[in-house]
């Protein structure tokens, strides 16, 4: 695991060795065992490394072909011992233990086609000395973060974070795009192209990037299998396709050089990566997790009862609401406006953690591959009211409007009334965009100021039809997996990769996501959706069935919870003053994106308890923290 950076100059500079050092220090959290450079020609390359695997000779930036190839690589190739047996059997020879030049041997052999081969979590560049070219790729799921920028003159730019781009290059503009920051108003995240700079983009999941006689070309190389017929119409072999295959991925995942334990939620994919990885070793698993003061957002007794039963080596923390000095830290780490809250808890329990192991597992990707999420049932049960009248369905929206809306996102009112205002959507993109945003479309004109609305110009509404897009790409797909495709090209990489991604990094502390592996994603894809959301009520149904021996019944039966925190009563409490001096400040308001007006109200229906704004106050905020920690020259000072 490491942070990578580079450049390829198109016309006639050389690397600048200052320069490169200046980036490659603003990540030595991704990366603080070692350093190392490649500066020859057009190219630079540079990397901070996480040593996980081959401690003595892993090494990077790292050759091969009597120093043809060179290669930086972020992340965990699985199964690179398979590949490399594959590779000195046709006479390929190594100087390394490690997963980065089995990659290198097999570009040799494949050139760009080489990542079909990989499985594992990634992002690398390859500079091909011989054909003067550079290769980028990055992971199908998009667990490892590929930035980049193309720079006049051919030169191109990259890094696994936002702020390397400008240490590399001093004259790229920080000019922020107005449609990155509506379409983080509405999502929470700002989707891939996007970021929040007019002149930087994100490097997709499953997309390759060359660079050749200055010019970039990008492409995908990986999708979910739409179209594809089931795997089997066999529930019982299903549920043997699914245990073999999850097996499989977690023993893959537990290879490493340096301690290793779990991030045990007490939700039912965590516990089964920790069931299984109890199966597969020998010592007590090292398990770690993390509760509130507030119980209905605590879920430690259920982690307590998956660690009692396999006996692991079970490590409890508890978040509270003093985050002042924490809060600007996480604007500086996320490099652009990031809003799920869910980053803070997740910041915590990796700082915890990486005082005992160095990586964890997780149980990331069991709602995506299963129709975990509540939404899910809300879309399927939308349907019902579709057949309705559209004067029955307005009033079911205008009846919505009278109910209170407290407790957000746990209180039942409140799901219940955004249910109700979803289904006065009758397309999918619209009624999933209402139940899953920050600020519906509808919301924004009284909160926007005149000026940013003339910036956003026919980019307003580029949020619509951005999820348009991801339902378009798998029409003909059942309902259910539809949803799910959904999700795994959107909410998935975008934010929660995101979120795990540069929480975990800050800590120097490698995530790994055995329910991600792209085979089992693709296997548990290739199953119908209602194996998977039977009925209404049926979450995960084959999932569940395909592990219930390993899981105590409170576990197997109790309802989805979700890694939230108690926005709502922390931002009418220890956060209040925290907020208004942010948000309300005269540096704040002459950003020109709101009204004095629009905050206002918004905040005083908070405050007053008629509405539960804690989740569009928190996006409010980091927004403006964004702003001062993170952006121009302070986001080129180390946090």
């Amino acid at each position: 695991m490491c942070g990578i950076c580079g450049a390829v100059y198109g016309d006639g500079r050389t690397p600048d060795q200052a320069s490169f050092k200046k980036a490659n220090d603003l990540i030595a959290h991704r990366g603080p065992d070692d350093e190392g450079y490649h500066l020859d020609g057009p190219v630079g390359l540079a990397m901070r490394r996480l040593a996980i695997i081959d401690l003595s000779t892993g090494r990077q930036p790292l050759s091969y072909a009597e120093g043809a190839l060179w290669i930086v690589l972020n992340g965990e190739i699985y199964n690179y011992l398979e590949l490399r047996a594959e590779l000195e059997g046709r006479g390929r020879r190594f100087k390394t233990k490690s997963d980065t030049e089995v990659v290198l041997a097999l570009y040799q052999e494949m050139g760009p086609r080489c990542v079909q081969k990989l499985r594992g979590m990634f992002a690398f560049a390859v500079w091909d000395k011989n054909k003067r070219r550079l290769f980028i790729a990055r992971d199908r799921i998009g667990k490892k973060p590929l930035v980049y920028a193309e720079r006049p003159g051919g030169t191109l730019l990259f890094s696994s974070e936002l702020r390397c781009l400008f240490a590399l290059d001093e004259s790229l503009s920080h000019q922020i795009d107005p449609i990155a920051i509506d379409m983080y108003l509405s999502l929470q995240y700002i989707p891939s192209p996007r970021t929040v700079y007019r002149d930087v983009k994100k490097l997709p999941p499953g997309h390759t990037l060359i660079w050749e006689n200055g010019r970039t070309t990008i492409e995908r190389y990986w999708d979910l299998p739409v179209g594809q017929p089931p795997i089997t119409t066999d529930v019982e072999e299903a549920k043997r396709l699914l245990r073999d295959k999850l097996t499989e991925s977690v023993r893959l995942r537990m290879i490493s050089d340096v301690p290793l334990g779990a991030f045990l939620s007490g939700g039912v994919d965590s516990s089964i990566i920790v069931a299984l990885m109890s199966g597969l070793s020998s010592k007590p698993v090292k398990t770690f997790s993390i509760g509130f003061d507030e119980e209905r957002f605590s879920e430690t007794h259920y982690a307590k009862m998956v660690a009692d039963r396999y006996k692991t080596d079970h490590t409890e923390f508890v978040v509270k609401p003093e985050m002042a000095d924490i809060l600007p830290k996480l604007a500086w780490h996320y490099g652009e406006p990031y809003a799920d809250a869910s980053a803070l808890p997740t910041y915590y329990v990796s700082r915890e953690t990486r005082k005992f192991v160095t990586v964890a597992l997780n149980g990331d990707g069991g709602d995506e591959n299963f129709g975990g999420y509540l939404r899910y049932f809300a879309m399927k049960a939308a349907r019902l009211t579709d057949s309705l009248p559209g004067p029955v369905r307005s009033a079911l929206k205008a009846g919505a409007e009278l109910l209170p809306e407290h407790d957000a996102p746990l209180g039942m009112i409140w799901r219940f009334k955004r249910f109700l205002r979803s289904t006065l959507f009758n397309d999918l993109p619209g009624r999933h965009l209402r139940m899953i945003c920050y600020f519906a479309e509808d919301e924004k004109p009284s909160l926007y100021a005149p000026e940013f609305v003339k910036a956003l110009g026919p980019g307003l509404g580029a949020t619509t039809r951005y999820m348009a897009d991801a339902f378009t790409a798998c029409e003909g797909e059942d309902f259910v997996n539809r949803m799910l495709y959904v999700d795994f090209k959107t909410y998935l990489p975008e934010c929660l990769m995101a979120k795990v991604d540069i929480a975990s990094m800050a800590c120097s502390l490698e995530g790994r996501s055995p329910l991600l592996d792209h085979e089992f994603v693709e296997l548990a894809y290739r199953m119908p959706g209602n194996w998977k959301l039977k009925g209404l009520r049926g979450h995960k149904w084959i999932f569940k069935e395909a592990f219930k021996d390993l899981l105590p019944p409170e576990i197997l039966t109790r309802g989805k919870m979700g890694f939230g925190i108690p926005l709502g009563s922390w931002l009418r409490g220890p956060l209040k003053d925290y907020w208004a001096g942010h948000v309300l400040s005269r540096e704040a308001l002459s950003r020109g994106y709101f009204t004095q007006k629009g905050l206002r109200c918004l905040w005083d229906e908070h405050q007053g308890g008629r509405r539960d704004h804690g989740y569009r106050l928190w996006a409010l905020l980091m927004l403006e923290l964004w702003h001062r920690y993170a952006d121009g020259e302070a986001g080129l000072i180390r946090s």
